[in-house]
């Protein structure tokens, strides 16, 4: 079994949003591997204790944590830029974990963000499973599972019940030049899992992913200035390059 993580940086609304791009990110690895993972994630948390005075129990939320950091105020800011890349560098040592993301430029578009990034998000996560493409343990008939936080989760549980009866994808040209078929789910089980990141490290890992994956076609100004905008590129080692034909940083462009 494959656990997907989901977090989200930026809104999919269309009218008077505060953002150009809604962003979906992913972080993926197998059962066999979870122990393993969250070991290791509550070593660095308890690094970023000693090191930095980020308690355990403080959630890493990215947006605020730079520019609004309310009790984090007494980390200096500089030290909670730095938090930020360790996230990331803790992320891309972990053997057998996957990222990538789903970046959707809102401009001129009339269509269904929410619905645009998740079909896109999910179909990788079932065609990677189904060719075997993730790194790490396998089982001989793998199945995935999607653990999100709960933006929009009765949406979200519409679209994969939807999925596995209809799932129109388009077919590749170099095949079957124009049309569509229907790929239905056939390896992701269950409704998704809904967590509060507040409760989750894994989570704010991915919290952290999803920002950084925003970061590079959105900065704000003190990423920009502080080079955190190029953060995301820092998980080379981890990124699922097989998600995306236009970068190798694993990001799929919509």
């Amino acid at each position: 079994m494959y656990l997907m993580y989901v977090d989200e940086s930026g809104d999919s609304g269309l009218i008077n949003s505060p953002t150009n791009y809604f962003v979906l990110s992913a972080i993926v690895f197998h059962e066999l591997r979870w122990r393993n993972v969250l070991e290791s994630l509550v070593a660095f948390r308890s690094y970023l204790r000693d090191s930095k005075g980020l308690k355990i129990r403080e959630e890493i939320h990215s947006a605020h944590f730079i520019n609004n950091p309310g009790d984090l105020v007494r980390i200096k800011r500089n030290d909670r830029l730095d938090i930020l890349k360790k996230c990331i560098d803790w992320l891309n040592q972990q053997p057998d974990v996957s990222t990538f993301s789903v970046v959707v430029d809102k401009r001129n578009k009339q269509t269904d963000i929410f619905d645009l990034a998740w079909n896109a998000l999910i179909n990788r996560f079932e065609n990677t499973i189904r060719y075997k493409n993730f790194p790490g343990p396998q089982n001989s008939d793998d199945k995935g599972i999607i653990l999100s936080d709960n933006t929009e989760g009765n949406k979200l549980r519409t679209l994969i019940r939807k999925m596995r009866h209809y799932n129109s994808v388009p077919n590749r040209n170099d095949i079957f030049p124009g049309g569509y078929r229907n790929m239905n789910l056939i390896s992701i089980i269950e409704d998704p899992v809904f967590r509060d990141s507040q409760y989750s490290l894994i989570h704010q890992m991915n919290d952290v992913v999803a920002y950084c994956a925003r970061q590079l076609y959105e900065p704000n100004a003190y990423m920009k200035k502080k080079g955190g905008v190029n953060f995301y590129k820092r998980l080379n080692n981890v990124a699922l390059k097989v998600a995306s034909k236009q970068n190798d940083i694993g990001i799929v462009l919509l």
